[in-house]
């Protein structure tokens, strides 16, 4: 499987000016890190170091939580700050998913653009 795609990348490669074939080197796919820094880098990256801002908020009340939890002796009290902090987990967790799915999101744009660039490249090479 992987050497057919070789074989179509090179074919396209092959069809595309120098302008085209660097724009389809950059619609690569990135390793994790990279995905993670076209989240903070695109148009809602503001959003993005906000959340992770919340998200470190949200961890320290969590620590304070467990440590009222462990500290204290009255059941009441044991619920309250279980509650609190399954709540912060909770919470985390939707942050979390959050710049899981804008980095699908990502992946999703740059083969689209992989399938316009090749449809347009088909389109081109039959017109010829």
């Amino acid at each position: 499987m992987k050497t057919e795609k070789e074989k179509i990348d090179a074919i396209i490669k092959e069809t595309l000016t120098a302008e085209e074939a660097k724009f389809y080197e950059e619609l690569e796919e990135k390793n994790l890190l990279g995905k993670l820094g076209e989240v903070y880098r695109s148009k809602v990256g503001w959003l993005a170091i906000i959340m992770n801002i919340m998200h470190l908020l949200l961890f320290g009340v969590f620590v304070y939580c467990l440590v009222r939890f462990f500290g204290t002796e009255s059941t009441n009290e044991l619920i309250k700050w279980a509650s609190a902090g399954f709540l912060c987990m909770i919470f985390m967790g939707m942050l979390k998913l959050y710049v899981w799915m804008q980095m699908d999101k990502n992946d999703i744009l740059r083969e689209l653009k992989r399938l316009e660039l090749q449809v347009a490249t088909l389109a081109q090479k039959a017109n010829t």
